[in-house]
């Protein structure tokens, strides 16, 4: 008990330290409790974070801060526009078209399960046949009934999107307006000594913004390199697949693996064991290769510097925090930490004693 009061001790000694604690804590505890509630102006505070490097970009230019503002602000909005009225309508009969065609495409799966006995008897019998194609059944149930729930809170999930809509373009454009002001709003409430957050804080915003910019063009140059190959090909449902797999670099390593299942579902339904199948899988994995092994280093090289790991770790405890902003900054949130670790004082005359002894 004693070295753990000793520990204590010499750990919160500096003053820094404290207020840099008690500062993480309090965003905590807000984001915990409140997140929900603050939903909208979190949404925005990313949201001109993100566009706050574009902004800086077209200052260059020797244009003032607000005409700069407001030329990235009209872009965005036009961007949101297109998103609305251009892509989710195709996207809903998409989605429509594929929800229609399940019957269908569960018949014909089941009978593939079922010539299973007849080809290979010795690793499947019509008994293991029969209990898999129930607990598929009983799989498609249970997720009917989880889509009859959410289309009965559709209505008050209509009021959130259109608060979204209204209520964030507004927040974004104030937060870059009024970034200044804001800060030094901010800071009025933090003691003068500011050398450890300052230092937290050039770390994290450096990384955290080149992530999130870089993770943006991923998604971007990703959906684009396989709506293109998706059409050109021919697949069913092309571009609700390719948004699927944009999307999915947003989780590492999982969503690749995840996505490719209903990628190849599709495919093998609409060729069977054909040339073509075997040509989309592998145009598919040409994909997900140039993407992990040549997209990724280029965009986030020396950007974070985590272990796959501590980085799966992060998506499963963020994930379980906060959901789909958990996982979508479960690798900036674990920089965050390690910029943390990296700052924390060290104890020099503790660590010498240990060295020589």
């Amino acid at each position: 008990m004693q070295n753990i009061t000793a520990w204590f001790k010499r750990q919160f000694d500096n003053p820094q330290v404290v207020y840099l604690t008690l500062a993480l804590v309090t965003v905590l505890l807000v984001v915990l409790y409140a997140g929900n509630m603050l939903a909208p102006v979190l949404a925005s505070i990313v949201i001109a974070y993100l566009l706050e490097g574009i902004v800086k970009y077209v200052q260059k230019l020797r244009l003032p801060r607000i005409v700069a503002i407001t030329i990235v602000f009209v872009a965005f909005i036009l961007f949101i526009l297109v998103l609305i009225f251009a892509l989710l309508p195709l996207l809903f009969n998409q989605s429509k078209e594929m929800v229609q065609n399940i019957p269908a495409m569960l018949s014909q799966g089941q009978e593939a399960l079922l010539r299973l006995p007849e080809s290979y008897p010795e690793l499947f019998s019509e008994k293991q046949v029969n209990e898999m194609i129930g607990g598929i059944r009983t799989e498609l149930t249970e997720a009917g009934q989880k889509i009859l729930t959410l289309s009965l809170s559709s209505v008050t999930g209509v009021i959130s999107i259109l608060i979204y809509f209204v209520l964030v373009p507004i927040l974004v454009f104030f937060f870059l307006k009024d970034k200044r002001k804001i800060i030094n709003w901010g800071q009025s409430f933090l003691p003068k000594e500011q050398q450890l957050a300052k230092q937290v804080w050039s770390d994290v915003d450096l990384k955290i913004g080149n992530y999130i910019r870089g993770k943006f063009w991923e998604i971007l140059i990703v959906f684009t390199a396989c709506i293109l190959t998706f059409t050109y090909m021919g697949l069913q449902w092309a571009l609700l697949l390719a948004v699927l797999v944009a999307l999915s670099v947003i989780i590492p390593y999982i969503g690749a693996a995840v996505v490719t299942i209903p990628v190849a579902l599709v495919a093998w339904f609409q060729w069977g064991w054909s040339t073509p199948f075997m040509y989309l899988m592998i145009a598919y994995l040409i994909i997900q290769a140039l993407d992990g092994n040549l997209l990724v280093p280029l965009l986030f090289s020396e950007v974070v510097n985590i272990h796959p790991i501590a980085i799966i770790v992060a998506i499963l405890l963020f994930g379980g925090l906060w959901g789909l902003w958990g996982v979508f900054f479960a690798i900036p949130l674990a920089t965050l930490v390690q910029a943390i670790i990296t700052a924390w004082p060290r104890d020099r005359a503790h660590q010498d004693g240990g060295i020589a002894e």
